[in-house]
C-alpha cells in the first residue's frame, strides 16, 4: 500500500476489503529511504488491524533484543517493542543482530502460532537439531544478561575504542621486526550483515605497507584459516573488533607469511 517513500495511514484503511486476511509490515533491516519519508507508527498498525478483527504481522528482520542506541548506532527496532505493541506474530532472524544460527523465527500470539505449526509447510522447513541447539545457546546468554560479554556479533560492536587501539598497538610490536612502517590508522568498522544499513563505528585498524594490496589480500585468502583484509592505496588493513581473541595467533602467523 501507499507509494515507495510515503506511506499513510489511509493508505492501510483503502485497502482492507472482505478479502483481506491480515496488515503486514516489513522493516527495511538491510536497506535504507532517506529523504521525504513517512509512514504509519506500529501501534496505529496494530490497532488499525485488531478494529477489522485482523492479524498484524511484524517482520523486522534484524532480531534485535538490545538497544542499538547506547553504542552510537541508530534505533533498531526490538523483538519486545513489537510483541508489547499486540504484534499477533513477530518474524525475524535467528542469525543477523540476535547472533545465532541462520534460522527464522516466529513469535507471538500462542493461538496464532499454533495455527502455523499445524500447517503442513512447517514439517518441510523445520530446523535440525544442530539448529535449535545452536539458537538455544544463544538466546540463554541473553536470558542470562551476558549478550554482550558471549555473543560475537555483541561482543564486536560493544567492544570499546581502547581496547581495539590496545590490540592493534600489540599487533603492530609483534609484526614489527618483519615489516617497514606499520601504523595504527583511524577507521571505521561497518555493521553489515543485513543489518543497520549504512552504520558504522569509529575503529583503529592496524595497516601494513605493500607492494600490491590486491596480490597481498589475495595471498591471505588462500591461507588456512583465510584472512580477509581491507585494501587501502599501498595498505592493507586489519581491525581488531572484527577479530576474535580466540584468532589472535593464527592472524599473527598468516600475517608474518606475507614478507617470505
Amino acid at each position: 500500500v501507499g507509494t515507495t517513500n510515503r506511506t499513510h495511514l489511509p493508505d492501510y484503511v483503502n485497502a482492507i476489503d472482505a478479502e483481506t486476511a491480515l496488515i503486514f509490515r516489513a522493516h527495511r533491516s538491510n536497506f535504507d529511504i532517506v529523504g521525504f519519508t513517512t509512514e504509519p507508527s506500529l501501534e496505529e498498525l496494530v490497532e488499525l488491524a485488531h478494529n477489522h478483527d485482523l492479524l498484524f504481522v511484524d517482520d523486522l528482520g534484524s532480531g534485535a533484543l538490545i538497544d542499538t542506541r547506547p553504542f552510537g548506532l541508530k534505533p533498531e527496532p526490538l523483538v519486545q517493542t513489537s510483541i508489547q505493541a499486540g504484534a499477533d506474530v513477530v518474524m525475524f532472524s535467528g542469525d543477523k543482530l540476535l547472533g545465532g544460527p541462520q534460522a527464522g523465527i516466529l513469535v507471538g500470539c500462542a493461538t496464532t502460532i499454533a495455527r502455523l505449526k499445524k500447517h503442513p509447510l512447517t514439517r518441510a522447513i523445520r530446523p535440525d537439531k544442530l539448529c535449535l541447539a545452536a539458537l538455544t545457546a544463544t538466546l540463554l546468554h541473553y536470558v542470562r544478561g551476558e549478550a554482550l560479554q558471549q555473543i560475537p556479533v555483541w561482543k564486536m560492536i560493544g567492544m570499546p575504542l581502547g581496547a581495539i587501539e590496545k590490540r592493534a598497538i600489540q599487533w603492530r610490536d609483534e609484526l614489527s621486526d618483519l615489516f617497514d612502517g606499520l601504523q595504527i590508522l583511524d577507521g571505521q568498522s561497518v555493521v553489515g550483515g543485513g543489518s543497520l544499513p549504512g552504520e558504522m563505528l569509529p575503529t583503529k585498524v592496524l595497516a601494513i605497507p605493500v607492494d600490491s594490496p590486491e596480490a597481498a589480500a589475495r595471498h591471505l585468502r588462500e591461507q588456512t584459516p583465510p584472512v580477509i583484509v581491507r585494501k587501502e592505496d599501498g595498505w592493507i588493513t586489519v581491525d581488531p573488533r572484527t577479530v576474535p581473541d580466540r584468532d589472535n595467533d593464527d592472524l599473527l602467523r598468516i600475517l608474518r607469511t606475507l614478507n617470505r
